[in-house]
């Protein structure tokens, strides 16, 4: 009648629901616990983007060195990963969960995390 693209109308109101932020709250929460009960945290961005901002009490593993780069680390070690948006940190969790790491949780972005941190403040 209008000539509406009711299937692209419809997408486009479910990509602006929040529902992606909800999420990635939620998985930031979850590696916030994990970091307050002893997990490893890892900063898999480049180590520019390290140089230029991290949480405290992360190490610079880049996602080019997962490979090698966890060699000393306990496989039965929790480990939180991130990098600037949760991508990265997915593939790193990935691959190491395909080198036999059993504890690894994607925490998303770094914003994210520090978001998720100022707003619920210390999780124990």
């Amino acid at each position: 009648m209008f000539g509406v693209n009711w299937k692209a109308a419809g997408l486009a109101f479910m990509l602006a629901l929040p529902v992606g932020q909800v999420l990635a709250s939620e998985r930031a929460e979850q590696a916030w616990r994990m970091i307050d009960n002893g997990a490893l945290v890892i900063d898999v961005r480049t180590t520019q983007e390290y140089a230029d901002g991290h949480l405290p009490e992360a190490r610079n593993i880049p996602l080019s060195d997962v490979g090698t780069g966890f060699h000393d680390i306990d496989k039965q070690q929790p480990i939180v990963v991130y990098c600037r948006s949760g991508g990265r940190a997915a593939m790193a969790m990935e691959a190491l969960q395909k080198q036999g790491f059993t504890h690894v949780h994607n925490g998303g972005g770094l914003n994210e995390m520090q978001e998720t941190q100022m707003n619920t403040g210390p999780l124990n």
